[in-house]
């Protein structure tokens, strides 16, 4: 996420502008069951499914688009049910969707009796705690029979009722759904409701959207703390980084030795370079390093993003993780860890996300549309007070709110202290289920590299913005000292040219400005 604040500055003439960089794409994946198997499925991928019949199924000449859709009916269970699908994506306060999909009942199997269907929005809490609902006309037998929903016909439904999710009542009507406070994610869901008495009917569901419309959607969370790997062919920065040095398996029976030689590691082209290669040091066949923060920084609560490209290979154990700053009093587990993300090499699709404190838990994703870990793609993790939250291009896959410690200590510890960064690539291990030597060189290409884009640290704090006060005969320009940005300047557009912004140095928050002459448009970049 980057953000922009703009400051246009001609004498005293002053205006402002705050703007982000917005995906107009649906932001669900599987968002038209393309990525499905063929014939009828489940799970479906991308989805979590709720309730007793839903189906992914096949067949091009009754899908809205290409040959899948998603089939939904009642669980005949008896008693008032809800059976459908929905999918998590990260948000946050102020950020604006639109949402919509297209529905289907068909002649031969029409939705009956007090059966309903929809498509519903909420935004939620670190706990899943609704804070907004937002619906779609809802699929009635009332409707279908009136011909506003007529049945062997697709219709576009979108989502524009919001709701009192606590009474249920129509509150106001809008094509943009906006994220209130405390909001962490959003659901995207599909609803049917089926009653007691064994109504029939089914309900078909094709090219979902979520889109965004605006807002930032990160809200008030803003970047503290970041390394965007800028330089070439240098060591990792050592005001941010050092290394675990050696080998020894680290607990994990791993095979390489860790260095903290540029061969291993280095900065270049915006990147930075973790480089597992095949070659006898120090009594191991494969080098590699583990990059850490620790006694440089730590954290404690807030959202950490981490963009990266992994090697294939059934050698190769990537991942980024945190572990506790009181390993040196308390070891391990008793400090606690958690797994942002690890990969199984000899999978590239799967990305899995977990905590240890002496109780473990996990969870993996599958990633959908093509994705692997082979490309570029953002693993994200929030972690509140009370909840850890693990992310892969923005989806919601995995919250945990229930641990212990090995240590005695009550809940929620050992995740309310701080915690410092790790990255590396490991060679074989337990978690590769101990691949030999033969079986790593006949199934694994050296050298191989994981490619960092970037770590940055999110917390919530004050709007980014730029201020102005009077000094003398000058202006003061100021800005927020404690997220990470960079203040930059125009002179080229007052005179109605293209942008050319340049950097402007400064060590502080601050910049004094003479009014006359030229002018400046100002303007804050983060990161």
């Amino acid at each position: 996420m980057q953000k922009t604040i703009s400051l246009c500055f001609w004498g005293v003439l002053l205006a402002s502008l705050l703007s982000s960089r917005l995906a107009a794409a649906s932001l669900l994946s599987n968002a038209g069951f393309e990525s499905d198997p063929q014939g009828q499925s489940t799970p479906i991928p991308g989805w979590q499914i709720y309730g007793a019949n839903a189906y992914g199924e096949t067949g091009a000449a009754v899908a809205h688009s290409g040959t899948n859709y998603f089939k939904v009916y009642q669980a005949f269970s008896g008693v008032t049910n809800f059976t459908g699908i929905y999918q998590d994506y990260i948000s946050g306060p102020g950020a604006a969707y639109t949402a919509d999909g297209w529905a289907y009942t068909a002649v031969g199997d029409v939705l009956a009796g007090q059966n309903e269907a929809w498509i519903e929005v909420t935004f939620r809490d670190a706990n899943a705690n609704v804070l907004a609902l937002y619906r779609s006309a809802i699929i009635t037998t009332n409707t279908i029979a009136t011909g506003a929903f007529p049945a062997g016909t697709w219709r576009d439904l979108p989502v524009t009722n919001q709701y009192n999710p606590g009474t249920y009542q129509v509150t106001n009507t809008t094509a943009r759904l906006v994220a209130p406070a405390g909001t962490i994610f959003v659901r995207y869901a599909i609803v049917l409701a089926g009653p007691a008495n064994y109504s029939n009917g089914s309900m078909y569901f094709d090219d979902l959207n979520l889109a965004s419309a605006g807002g930032a959607p990160y809200g008030n969370m803003n970047i503290v703390w970041s390394d965007e790997f800028i330089g070439t062919n240098a060591s990792p920065n050592p005001n941010l980084w050092t290394y675990d040095l050696g080998n020894g398996g680290f607990g994990n029976n791993e095979l390489e030795y860790y260095t903290s030689r540029t061969n291993n590691a280095f900065v270049s082209g915006g990147l930075l370079h973790i480089v597992a290669r095949a070659e006898n040091y120090g009594g191991s066949s494969y080098t590699s390093a583990r990059v850490k923060s620790q006694g440089l920084f730590s954290f404690q609560y807030g959202r950490i993003e981490w963009r990266a490209q992994l090697p294939a290979g059934v050698a190769f154990w990537p991942a980024l993780w945190l572990l506790g700053t009181n390993i040196t009093s308390l070891g391990w587990p008793g400090c606690g860890e958690i797994d942002v993300m690890e990969n199984n090499g000899s999978d590239p699709d799967m990305d899995q996300g977990s905590i240890h404190s002496g109780s473990d838990a996990t969870a993996i994703y599958s990633f959908t549309d093509g994705g692997a870990v082979t490309n570029f793609n953002t693993y994200t993790l929030d972690w509140t007070t009370n909840a850890i939250m693990f992310y892969v291009n923005g989806h919601l896959y995995e919250t945990q709110t229930n641990w212990y410690s090995s240590t005695g200590y009550p809940y929620p510890f050992p995740f309310n202290q701080p915690f410092f960064i790790i990255m590396n690539l490991a060679i074989g291990g337990n978690y590769l289920n101990n691949p030999s030597t033969n079986a790593i060189n006949a199934g694994s290409t050296f050298p191989a590299e994981v490619l960092v884009d970037y770590v940055r640290i999110y917390t919530v704090t004050d709007p980014l913005r730029l201020a102005l006060r009077q000094s003398g005969t000058n202006v003061m320009l100021t800005w927020n000292s404690n997220v990470v940005c960079h203040l930059q300047a125009d002179t080229n557009l007052l005179g109605g040219g293209t942008n050319v912004w340049t950097q402007v140095a400064t060590n502080t928050n601050a910049l004094k400005v003479a009014p006359a002459g030229p002018g400046a448009f100002y303007r804050l970049t983060s990161p």
